[in-house]
C-alpha cells in the first residue's frame, strides 16, 4: 500500500483530526480485482516429444483427454485432480476428439489412421471410421447431431483442402466443400442459425458456409495480419475472434457483416482460441508462453484485462465450466521441454 493510500485510509476512519475538518470521509480504496486466470498445478508427461493438438472433457465420467498429436496417443487425465490415468498408443496422426454424451462414445480424428470411436467409459475401441486422408480440425453441430471436419492440404500432401460434413456414429458424409487450398485450418459453427465459418489459412480469408446448401456464399479478407488460424464464437452476440500468426493478432468481427470490430496483439504461435460465455472473456494460448485474455465489455467494446504466464508451446486449450477451470498443454515442440497439462482456476466476472 502507498503512504497516500495509507492517508486516504487513515482520513476516513477520522473524523476531525490531522487530515482536515470536513466531515466527509474519504472513499475507503477499491480492493484489486482477482487476476482471472489462476495457475492452480499441472501434470508431466515423461518422454512426450512434439506438439499436442485438442482436448476434450467429459464431465459424466470425470475425464479430461488430449490428442497427442506428434508421439501418436491418446492422453486421458482425471478432470477433477488432473492426474495422468492412461496413455493410449498405436494412432496415426490424432487431431480432434469428439464425445458424444449420449452414447459415452469418443471419435478420435485421426489423420494417419482409421479414426477410432471409443467407449469414452472403458476406453476400449468399438469400431473404426474411414475418414479422407489428412483428417484434422472439428466442429460439432448440436443442431443436427453432424461433426464437420477439415481433410486433405499440404500435411497429407494434397494440393487442396476439404471441410466434410458426417455423421460421428457412422461416418456418413452429408456435404463436401472443396477449397482451392492448401492450408485450412479452424472452424466454428452456429448452433442456432445456418452459418458456419472456416479459415483459409493460406488465402488469408474467413469463409461463410450454408449449411443446408454446403456451399461458400461469401469470402472474408483478414486485413489485420496473416495466417489466420483458430477461431471461436459468441453467437449470442454475433461475434467471431480469429487469431492470425503473422504477427500474432485477435481480431474480432461482426459474424453478420465481416467487419473488424477490434483488433489486439496475440501471443505468437497461437493454436486455440476460447470463448469463455460465462465471463464474457476471450482466452488467447499461444506458444510465446503467456495467455492473453481479452474482456467484452458490450459486442463493440473489448480490453485485454491480463496477460498470464503459461509454458514456451502452451497453445492449446479447453474451457471446463463444471470445474471453473481452463486446462492448457504445453507442447515440448522443438525445445525438447517435459511436456504438461496445466490448469488454470477461472475466477467468476463480478
Amino acid at each position: 500500500m502507498t503512504i497516500r493510500s495509507i492517508l486516504l485510509l487513515t482520513c476516513a476512519t477520522l473524523a476531525l483530526g490531522a487530515c482536515g475538518k470536513s466531515q466527509t470521509a474519504a472513499a475507503a480504496p477499491t480492493a484489486p480485482a482477482p487476476a482471472p486466470l489462476t495457475l492452480a498445478g499441472s501434470v508431466d508427461l515423461p518422454g512426450y516429444k512434439g506438439d499436442f493438438d485438442h482436448f476434450a472433457v467429459d464431465e459424466k465420467d470425470n475425464r479430461l483427454f488430449l490428442a497427442g498429436e506428434e508421439s501418436a496417443e491418446l492422453e486421458v487425465f482425471d478432470l477433477t485432480t488432473g492426474a495422468l490415468e492412461k496413455r493410449l498408443t498405436g494412432y496415426g496422426v490424432p487431431h480432434s476428439l469428439h464425445l458424444t454424451p449420449a452414447t459415452g462414445e469418443l471419435l478420435v480424428v485421426d489423420g494417419g489412421k482409421p479414426s477410432q470411436v471409443l467407449d469414452a467409459k472403458t476406453l476400449m475401441e468399438k469400431r473404426t471410421i474411414k475418414l479422407p486422408a489428412g483428417a484434422d480440425s472439428a466442429d460439432f453441430d448440436s443442431s443436427n447431431g453432424h461433426l464437420w471436419i477439415v481433410t486433405g492440404g499440404k500435411d497429407v500432401p494434397l494440393p487442396d483442402s476439404h471441410l466434410s460434413e458426417i455423421d460421428p456414429a457412422t461416418g456418413k458424409v452429408f456435404h463436401d466443400v472443396r477449397f482451392d487450398a492448401d492450408h485450412v485450418e479452424a472452424l466454428a459453427v452456429q448452433q442456432a442459425g445456418p452459418k458456419l465459418f472456416i479459415n483459409v489459412t493460406d488465402k488469408n480469408y474467413l469463409a461463410v458456409i450454408d449449411k443446408t446448401s454446403g456451399k461458400v456464399v461469401d469470402k472474408w479478407k483478414i486485413k489485420e495480419a496473416e495466417q489466420n488460424a483458430p477461431v471461436a464464437m459468441d453467437e449470442k452476440n454475433h461475434r467471431l475472434f480469429v487469431v492470425t500468426r503473422k504477427p500474432g493478432k485477435l481480431v474480432v468481427i461482426n459474424a453478420d457483416t465481416g467487419a473488424t470490430v477490434a483488433s489486439f496483439k496475440a501471443p505468437e504461435r497461437t493454436d486455440q482460441v476460447t470463448w469463455d460465455p460465462d465471463n464474457r472473456r476471450v482466452y488467447v494460448t499461444g506458444g510465446e508462453g503467456y495467455i492473453s485474455v481479452v474482456q467484452q465489455d458490450d459486442a463493440d467494446h473489448y480490453r485485454e484485462i491480463a496477460k498470464i504466464p503459461s509454458l514456451p508451446g502452451a497453445k492449446t486449450a479447453i474451457l471446463a465450466p463444471s470445474v471453473h477451470r481452463l486446462y492448457v498443454a504445453a507442447s515440448p515442440g522443438e525445445s525438447g521441454a517435459m511436456g504438461k497439462v496445466m490448469w488454470y482456476t477461472i475466477a467468476p466476472r463480478g
